[in-house]
This record gives structure tokens, sequence and C-alpha cells, in this order.
């Protein structure tokens, strides 16, 4: 009965590193979230490049291993769907219904240190805005993924058809086109931007389900078993497609370097980008006999905290930032002590949150305060 925990440290090691990736990510842009327009190419060297690794990683990791992760839930459990969606919505919307008012709100404190203050008091005044909160997760830049989660979760019978028969987890490269073109028309419609906005997410929504018969698929070939010989070599080919993936986004990063703007994705660096996190959960999954440190595991339960609370920490660090006159130093200073200072940040700010009993839920540790006997 350890055998099978014991492999899944492999599964933490991802999420961890995940979870470290999305805090890259984030840490790469200057104080108005852009790339350093004003820089010289040469000075946005290390952050372009440190943005192209941190997006081995990204929210589409995040679908991918919780949606994993429901697959050997449903295989262990087979709950009926509507225990499952209930549960998933306590889990998943009560937490977001939280952190979407927090962060509507602790937003105010960087909007008012840089002078936008009056912006946001007046998207909090407009109900569009708090139906764009509360159905978008448009609160704050991280946020749609809660509520993106729990659609994708309506969708697990079909999500199913990936654990069944493996080959369809292919069809993620089609949905991925079809999310594509699809989202191509809807902007050039010229609809009014809330409207726009909830028909993008409609079409992801059903695009990303490809992510969870992918997921699922992964999960059956895991579930089979994959002996220690075939795993190895099955690393080699996700390892070299990992490094095919990176090359193929590396033309648009090439153009974010010289012109200090991040464009469309679009040809292989779209295909490249959102591919990317499969074939590096594929990596792990195949390192699955590796000697993994239990020190993974205990990171790992920290992950969904650090990703909700990492934009508060980076908040507070350029909110400092701002006030000691240090904005206009060199981007890669920028950058690296803006990282240094939010990845540590978000861990103590989650294990604090942990070891108090009415917040550790909030961060998906711990029963909700209803919920204790």
């Amino acid at each position: 009965m350890n055998a099978p925990k014991a492999r899944l440290v492999w599964f933490d090691a991802n999420r961890a590193l995940a979870a470290v990736g999305v805090v890259l990510i984030h840490c790469t842009t200057d104080f108005s979230g852009t790339v350093f327009p004003n820089a010289e190419p040469a000075d946005r060297t290390i952050p372009v490049l440190l943005r192209s690794i941190a997006e081995l990683s990204g929210s589409e990791m995040f679908f991918t291993f919780s949606l994993f992760l429901m697959a050997f839930k449903l295989d262990r459990r087979r709950p009926e769907y509507g225990e499952a969606i209930r549960e998933q919505a306590r889990r998943l919307l009560v937490p977001f219904l939280v952190w979407t008012v927090f962060y509507a709100f602790f937003r105010l404190l960087k909007a008012n240190e840089f002078g936008y203050g009056q912006a946001i008091w007046d998207q909090l005044s407009r109900p569009a805005s708090w139906a764009g909160y509360l159905a978008l997760g448009e609160a704050q830049y991280h946020m749609h993924f809660l509520p993106t989660l729990f659609l994708l979760f309506l969708f697990f019978p079909v999500m199913r058809l990936g654990q069944r028969y493996p080959i369809f987890g292919l069809c993620v490269i089609a949905a991925l086109g079809v999310m594509q073109y699809a989202q191509g028309w809807v902007w050039g419609l010229g609809l009014e931007p809330d409207l726009r906005d909830f028909a993008i997410r409609a079409i992801k929504v059903m695009a990303y389900v490809a992510y969870g018969i992918a997921a699922f698929s992964l999960f059956g070939l895991w579930k089979e078993g994959i002996p220690r010989g075939e795993s190895r070599l099955l690393r080699r080919g996700a390892m070299w497609l990992v490094v095919l993936a990176w090359l193929a986004t590396l033309p648009a990063f090439g153009e974010a370097w010289m012109t200090g703007r991040y464009a469309v994705r679009e040809s292989w660096a779209f295909y490249g980008h959102f591919l990317m996190p499969l074939v590096v959960f594929t990596v792990f999954m195949a390192s699955q006999y590796g000697e993994w440190s239990p020190r993974w595991s205990r990171l790992a339960k920290y992950t969904f905290g650090v990703y909700l609370i990492h934009p508060a920490v980076i908040d507070l660090y350029d909110i400092a930032m701002h006030r000691a006159a240090l904005t206009q130093i060199e981007p890669w200073i920028i950058v690296t002590t803006r990282f240094a200072f939010a990845l540590p940040g978000a861990f103590a700010v989650a294990w604090i949150i942990s070891k108090i009993p009415f917040l550790a839920w909030t961060i998906g540790l711990g029963p909700a305060p209803w919920e204790r006997k």
C-alpha cells in the first residue's frame, strides 16, 4: 500500500517546481507589468531569458497536475457526478470568493502608491467589474485559475475518455488550434469588452477540456505501470520534446527582447507554449523511479497557497522599491531581487496561514470553520 504513495513524490516535485516557475514568470516584468520597454535590448536579456525558462511552468501546468490528481481521486473513489462537483465547488469556489474580495481591495495599496488608485476605485464601483471578478477571476491576474478549473471539472466524464483510450490525449493539439482560431475571430468582432471576455473564456474552457483528456491519458498510462527501463526511454523522448517546445517559443521571446513587448503568440510559438506543460509533466512522470527527496512533498502542500499569495508579496516588493526611489535601477537587478524576495516570502506566508486554523482552508489546508466538529 505504501509503494504508490512513494512513487507520487515525483508528482509533488512537479507541483513545487511549478510554483517556482509561476512566481518567476510574474517577477520578470517592470513595475507596470511590461517587459521594460524603455530599456535597451541588452538590458532586457536576463528578464526575457528568465521568462523563457519560467514558462516551462505556468498556469497550464497547474491545470495539468490538478486534472491528473482529479483522475487519481476519481479512480479511487468513483463518486457520483453531483457529489464530485459539490466537493470541487467547496474546495475551489469558496476560497476563490475569499481571495477575490481580498485582491479586489488589496490592489489599492500598489495603485495608490503608483498613482492609479482612482482607476481601481472606478472598477470597484462598477457592477460589470464585479461580474468579471466573480465569474472570470479578474480581481487579479492569477485568479482566473480557480473558476476555470472548476468549469473544467464539470467535464470530467468526457475526460475519462483519455484514461480508457490514451491516444485521445493527442486531441489537445487540435483543441488548441481551434481555440486560437475561434478566439482570434471573437477578437475581430469588435464586441463590448465585458461580453468579449466572457466569450473568450467560454472558448478557452471548451478547449482546455483537452488538457483534462491528456491528463487522464497520462494517469491511465501511469496506473497501468511504466517499467523502469521504458520510463528511461520515455523520459529521454519527453526531454527532447521540452527542448523542441522551448525552441518554438524562442522567436516570440526574441521579438520581446528586441521590441520590449510581448506579442500575441502565433504559429509554432503558440503550440510550443501551450504544449510545454504536458511534456514537462511527462518528464516528471517518467522520472518516478528516481531518488526523490521527501522534502518535495513537504513543500508541495504549500503550492496552492504560494500560487494564491505570491502576487500580494510581489506588490509589497514593488511598493517598497518605489518608496525607496529604486524603480530606475537595471532590469536584471529588479527581476532577481524581486524573485529572491517573492519566492521565500510566498512560501513563508503560506506556512504562516497553514498554522492558523480559521485561515488554513483558504489555501487548501484543513477544513473550513463550518466543517469542523
